[in-house]
């Protein structure tokens, strides 16, 4: 269980289920998070950039890591990395890409545009809830986040 501050995850899927299995195992590896998902890639920009609904920066607090879905609607998650990492502010916040696509070519355009990581999501939910143990892990336990202050 991680100790001190809570990690802020933004947590950016379109697909319920998948929201809630992510969420699901972080807590169930009691993982001290506080998770905001956004379901289109077009809050999630607006969230990052804090615009419209998402202006006030004490109701919205910028996340220390970014879970992104590759397939998104309105705009894709590898342009939505594109804009988090051409921006001096956004692009320290790590962007770890979570998707059902193996297609080579995203992934390769993911770690171009600046991604961290890149996840397969398994099909079989004890595979899924092994990569999110595996997950929780590394980022959460034993990696360290810059302070964007």
């Amino acid at each position: 269980m991680i100790k001190g501050e809570p990690i802020i995850i933004l947590l950016v899927e379109d697909d319920p289920a998948h929201a809630v299995l992510v969420q699901r195992n972080l807590k169930n590896f009691h993982v001290a998070n506080s998770i905001i998902h956004l379901t289109d890639s077009e809050a999630a920009l607006d969230y990052l950039f804090r615009q419209n609904d998402f202006a006030d920066e004490a109701v919205n607090p910028m996340p220390n890591l970014i879970l992104l879905d590759l397939h998104l609607p309105k705009v894709d998650g590898l342009e939505v990395l594109r804009r988090i990492k051409e921006d001096n502010h956004l692009k320290l916040i790590p962007v770890v890409m979570l998707t059902t696509s193996d297609v080579k070519s995203e992934m390769v355009k993911a770690y171009m545009y600046g991604a961290c990581s890149y996840l397969v999501k398994p099909v079989d939910f004890e595979k899924f809830t092994k990569l999110m143990e595996s997950f929780s892990n590394y980022w959460l336990a034993w990696n360290r986040f810059p302070d964007l202050a």
